[in-house]
């Protein structure tokens, strides 16, 4: 969350880094200079740094950092810093929902209204298609709901010039929810794949309405506890990060540096509050998708991409690399922070990046740094 579209734009121990790296040139463990991609992701005007955290196939961990992390003190990325994960949120929502599933304590073919709070379902139920939607339209972005985050009113007071106005104002998802119904469906339920925030907002709302606890403590008893997570947070309406942290920036905040770093993250919700870290991204996403959290048929709908033409399962997304390989995982874009996890199938070999930015990426520098970690 907010993305618009969410495709492409560790278990080893931290003491276990084989190279660790905080400038703006790459010396590869060989000593042989060479310059990281990751370094082309900076820019003096619009992203003051950059970070990734890789881990292959052998099981060799390398940390790598650029830029700087606070404008106004110099200091560089640390490996532990806090981050907002944006619109990774999705996948630990993806994965409560297909373990609740697994458990029989609800169908990923149920009409969504069965698992609503009641004000919210008769809502939905009013709606036009809202009757049909169902759990695993959600799941897959087919619901053809209108994405919260398309609102104008909600983009200008959340991205744009009324930012500094709203930004420590709360949001609760079935206000979020009024705002998407609001405005037409995008299409017909199961006709298309059509990325909208407000189905993982809906979601959020059925894990509550099925275990009578919040997506949050939920996901903090099925993975983030078990996985040892303590990087991971859902902060609800807290303003702050958790030390330590760097800075966020963006060109919709106040003053000439832009700095959002402190904001009232209920506005994303289940669709993408989460704060995390790159270690604790990387061993989630190696736990996932090698089967420590989901049964195998749950595990398969995950990745299964036939509703959306190839572009998205539950809560995740493939990346088709030139060599032929297939990467999976997802983004996260949220004011002032932008990250990306992507893993082999089997989350042996993962890579997680980010900036302290919401500046947009060039492409192709993204798809370098892709293809040097899992092509070259």
């Amino acid at each position: 969350m907010p993305t618009c579209a969410a495709f492409p734009r560790l278990t080893a121990t931290i003491a276990a880094l084989s190279c660790a790296v905080a400038a703006s040139v790459t010396s590869g463990c060989g000593g042989v200079a060479t310059r990281s991609p990751l370094q082309d992701l900076v820019s003096r005007r619009t992203v003051p740094g950059a970070a990734e955290l890789s881990q292959d196939a052998h099981g060799e961990v390398r940390f790598a950092a650029a830029g700087v992390s606070d404008l106004r003190t110099g200091r560089g990325i640390g490996l532990t810093d806090r981050f907002r994960a944006g619109s990774v949120t999705k996948t630990v929502v993806a994965t409560v929902t297909l373990q609740l599933a697994a458990e029989h304590r609800l169908n990923v073919d149920d009409p969504v209204t069965e698992h609503l709070p009641p004000g919210t379902a008769a809502t939905l139920a009013r709606a036009r298609y809202g009757r049909s939607v169902t759990v695993r339209q959600l799941l897959t972005h087919t619901s053809g709901l209108f994405s919260y985050t398309d609102d104008g009113t909600f983009r200008r007071d959340f991205f744009g010039r009324g930012f500094a106005a709203h930004r420590f104002v709360s949001h609760s998802p079935e206000a979020l929810v009024r705002t998407a119904l609001a405005h037409p469906p995008y299409a017909p339920p199961g006709a298309r794949y059509r990325y909208s925030n407000t189905d993982y907002l809906l979601l959020g709302m059925v894990i509550r309405q099925v275990t009578g606890h919040s997506y949050a403590v939920e996901a903090l008893r099925r993975v983030i506890a078990p996985l040892r997570l303590s990087g991971t947070s859902f902060p609800g309406t807290r303003t702050t990060l958790p030390s330590p942290h760097g800075r966020a920036y963006s060109a919709s905040g106040p003053g000439p540096a832009g700095d959002v770093t402190e904001l009232n993250p209920s506005a994303a919700g289940a669709a993408g509050e989460m704060i995390s870290t790159l270690p604790d991204l990387n061993h989630f996403f190696q736990a996932l998708l090698s089967g420590a959290l989901l049964p195998p048929s749950q595990l398969r709908a995950m990745l299964d991409t036939r509703a959306t033409g190839g572009r998205y399962g539950m809560g995740v997304f493939p990346v088709r690399l030139p060599c032929r390989r297939t990467v999976w995982g997802h983004n996260g874009e949220i004011n002032g922070s932008y990250v990306q996890t992507l893993a082999t199938a089997d989350g042996r070999h993962l890579v997680s990046y980010r900036v302290n930015s919401d500046s947009r990426l060039p492409p192709q520098t993204e798809a370098r740094l892709l293809r040097e970690e899992f092509c070259d």
